[in-house]
């Protein structure tokens, strides 16, 4: 299956989007992101993954001022899957208030909806060690 260019321009905008949404407090505008069942994975960082764009969006607001001032995504490639889904993986850099800063990647799949392209599933990886913990072979 291949997808469009105009699919993969899409599919890049949407997951670009998530950190303008929230670095702005946009969190109405979820749903033009997300599945309204859509799951949040973010078991790496010690949490129950959530479920569904109220979920999601609550998970933010309850985070407060400990949310990130600034995300940024990086590096997106997406791969055809099906012919109206699709994985997309990406870098995320998140930047604090007090100037910290931490690295994640995004293992998304996105469907075709009636209204465009939407994540249905998001798991979160943190990046904690060089070369994904790796060391040189013997």
């Amino acid at each position: 299956m291949s997808l469009t260019l105009e699919d993969r321009l899409a599919i890049t905008e949407l997951v670009s989007l998530h950190g303008h949404f929230v670095d702005d407090g946009s969190l109405d505008r979820l749903e033009e992101l997300f599945t309204a069942d859509a799951v949040y994975d973010l078991t790496d960082f010690g949490q129950e993954p959530l479920s569904g764009v109220a979920a999601i969006r609550e998970a933010a607001w309850a985070l407060g001022a400990a949310n990130p001032v600034a995300h940024h995504v990086t590096n997106v490639v997406v791969t055809a899957w099906a012919e109206d889904r699709a994985q997309v993986r990406s870098k995320g850099l998140g930047i604090k208030a007090d100037g910290s800063c931490g690295s994640v990647s995004y293992d998304d799949t996105v469907v075709r909806t009636a209204e465009g392209w939407r994540i249905s599933h998001r798991k979160l990886s943190a990046r904690r060690t060089p070369l994904g913990g790796m060391t040189k072979p013997g």
